[in-house]
């Protein structure tokens, strides 16, 4: 009976020591593919149950989001400098994305999206959302337009990163730079005042916020959720040499 346990110890510490040498440089796991440790359902300080963990993937399944137990998944620590990078997959007609830079003030902001930015996680050609101009997939939500649109199809995992770096923001999918900006300056400011989120109070002035994965009643599946923090470090978004 010792053995087994130590062997199954010895075992965990090896499959850990694993995942933690096929991380980039300066990268933590905030998804450990076993539990939603690290995350709750927005608002609240548990994670409902439509957030299921199957096989190191975290998977959103709205036939189980009854009874409030969907709600966007938001991170518990908070960010301002970062790389983010994860995979994500969607079913056929989902929508989803991913929202930075929430201040989570439930009194105050009934959702995620009213006070932080989304990178669109999208069904290009199966959602009403992909005739929207600024609404497709690797796009920044309703605000800037992907130059390009290297994105899978559905059922094919692709790889999301936002680095975001004193204002500097980049959005990179599948390898390439897609979207390229300066947060809160003039000009973003004119962004946003000819968006849908034109007069909407605390939506994009925060510098410092949490991470969020949209529920938006549809199948979508989150995996290999990693970040890069910094204070004085140069940004590499990892594109520079050919990613």
């Amino acid at each position: 009976m010792i053995k087994n346990i130590c062997t199954s110890i010895l075992l965990l510490i090896m499959i850990q020591t694993s995942n933690a040498q096929t991380l980039p440089k300066g990268f933590k796991s905030i998804f450990d593919g076993q539990t939603t440790s690290g995350w709750h359902t927005y608002g609240k300080t548990t994670v409902g149950s439509a957030w299921k963990v199957e096989d190191g993937v975290l998977h959103f399944d709205p036939a189980l989001a009854k009874n409030d137990q969907g709600g966007d998944l938001v991170t518990d620590n908070e960010y301002t400098n970062f790389h983010l990078k994860l995979d994500w997959k969607v079913a056929p007609k989902s929508n989803s994305g991913i929202i930075f830079y929430v201040n989570e003030d439930p009194k105050k902001y009934k959702n995620t999206y009213n006070t932080g930015l989304e990178m669109q996680v999208l069904d290009n050609d199966g959602h009403p959302d992909g005739k929207i101009e600024k609404h497709r997939a690797g796009d920044l939500y309703d605000l800037i337009k992907s130059s390009s649109e290297p994105v899978k199809g559905v059922g094919e995992w692709n790889t999301a990163e936002i680095v975001c770096k004193n204002g500097k923001l980049t959005l990179v999918m599948n390898g390439v730079i897609v979207v390229e900006t300066t947060l809160w300056d003039d000009n973003f400011k004119a962004l946003v005042a000819k968006s849908k989120f034109a007069g909407w109070e605390g939506f994009a002035v925060s510098k410092t916020g949490k991470i969020a994965l949209q529920d938006h009643g549809e199948n979508v599946w989150y995996r290999n959720i990693m970040i890069k923090e910094w204070n004085t470090m140069k940004i590499t978004t990892g594109c520079e040499n050919g990613m």
